[in-house]
C-alpha cells in the first residue's frame, strides 16, 4: 500500500470537512473533485458556484455533489463577524472585520476556528504569508509552543522523508531550530515514520567552527531536552546524515548510522532550496508545508504545486485534524 492509499484508509473513516478558499483554481477544483469523489474527505469550495462551475466545463470534469460556498451569501456572516471581534480582542472594530473576512483564507480560517471545518488548504495562488497570517491571527498555535512552521513530506514510490523548516521562520536562534525539530519529529510520527532526526549543517561533529555550527549543535541538545527520546544527532552534514558509508567516516559514533529521515535545516535558505532540489532533481513528490504547531491544522500550498500535490496535502490536513 503506498502512503497516500494508507492516508485514505485512515481519512475516509471519518471522512474530515477540509475547506478549500481557491474555488477557482482549476487545480484545486480537480483536486477536490477526486476527494468528494472517492468519498476520503468532505471538501467544500469557496467562491462563486457560477464562476466554478463554468470552470469546470472548461476543464471538462463533472463537479457532482461536491459542496460549493459562496462567502457572499454566507448566511452566518454577522455570527463570522462577532467571532472574528472577539478573537481579535478589539484590534478590529465590525466594519473592519467584514472588510478584513472578504479575504477567502481569514474567511476560510475563521470557518475551522467556528468549528464548520476541521481544517484548511489553501496556497495554490496565495503567498505563504497570505495563508499564514489569518492562522497565526485566528487558530494560533498551541499552547507552549512559540511558533509554527513549515515541514515538507517528501515521497517517491516507498522512500520517504520529512524536511523541516522550509517556508516560515527566516531567523531562528537554538531555541527555535530545536521546537522546529521537536515538532517535524512529531510530524513524522504522523506518518508512520520511525523517526530518525538530522540536525544539518556544513559541519560535522565540529569538523568546522563557526558561530552558525555552535548554534545546530545546541539546538540538538535542546531538543533532546524537550524530547529524550528522540533518536537525534547533530551538528551533521547531509552525507553524513544519509549515507552509511560517509556517516562510518565523518560521524563513526553517531547514533543515525547514516539512515536520517528526517532533516531539520539550519535555515530557511537552505531548507526551501534543499526541498525543491529534491523535489525537482530526484522526481519526488512534495506535500506541504505543513504548518507545524497549530490548534487546527491549515495548510499552505506552494503556487507550483500540481493538483496530486494539493490532493495530498488535502489528506494531510485531514489526517491531522483526527
Amino acid at each position: 500500500m503506498s502512503l497516500i492509499e494508507s492516508l485514505e484508509e485512515k481519512v475516509k473513516k471519518t471522512r474530515p470537512i477540509i475547506v478549500f478558499p481557491e474555488g477557482n483554481d482549476a487545480r484545486v477544483l480537480r483536486a477536490s473533485i477526486r476527494l468528494n469523489d472517492k468519498k476520503v474527505i468532505r471538501p467544500i469550495l469557496f467562491g462563486n458556484e457560477e464562476e466554478i462551475k463554468a470552470l469546470a466545463k472548461k476543464e471538462n470534469v463533472e463537479i457532482g455533489d461536491l459542496k460549493i460556498l459562496d462567502p457572499e451569501t454566507f448566511e452566518k456572516k454577522n455570527e463570522m463577524i462577532d467571532a472574528f471581534v472577539e478573537r481579535r480582542k478589539g484590534k478590529v472594530n465590525a466594519e473592519e472585520a467584514g472588510k478584513i473576512l472578504k479575504d477567502p483564507n481569514y474567511f476560510g480560517t475563521m470557518y475551522v476556528y467556528m468549528g464548520l471545518a476541521d481544517g484548511m488548504v489553501s496556497g495554490a495562488c496565495h503567498t505563504t504569508g497570505e495563508t499564514v497570517r489569518p492562522a497565526l491571527q485566528i487558530i494560533k498555535t498551541k499552547e507552549g509552543i512559540k511558533r509554527t512552521s513549515g515541514a515538507f513530506v517528501l515521497i517517491k514510490d516507498d522512500k520517504m522523508y520529512v524536511m523541516g523548516d522550509c517556508a516560515i521562520n527566516t531567523d531562528l536562534d537554538a531555541e527555535g531550530l530545536a521546537e522546529v525539530a521537536v515538532l517535524t519529529e512529531e510530524t513524522a510520527r504522523k506518518f508512520g515514520l520511525d523517526p530518525r532526526v538530522a540536525m544539518l549543517s556544513f559541519s560535522t561533529h565540529g569538523s568546522a567552527k563557526h558561530e552558525r555550527v555552535t548554534m545546530v549543535a545546541e539546538a540538538t541538545k535542546l531538543a533532546k531536552g524537550k524530547n529524550p527520546n528522540m533518536l537525534i544527532d547533530g551538528e551533521l552534514q547531509f552525507d553524513a546524515a544519509f549515507d552509511k558509508v560517509v556517516a562510518g567516516r565523518k560521524a563513526p559514533d553517531s547514533p543515525l548510522k547514516g539512515e536520517s529521515n528526517v532533516f531539520i535545516f539550519p535555515n530557511i535558505e537552505a531548507g526551501n532550496i534543499g526541498y525543491k532540489l529534491i523535489q525537482r532533481f530526484g522526481g519526488y513528490e512534495a506535500i506541504g508545508p505543513i504548518l507545524q504547531g497549530l490548534n487546527k491544522p491549515v495548510n499552505d500550498l506552494s503556487r507550483g504545486c500540481v493538483e496530486d500535490e494539493v490532493y495530498s496535502l488535502a489528506l494531510v490536513t485531514a489526517l491531522e485534524s483526527l
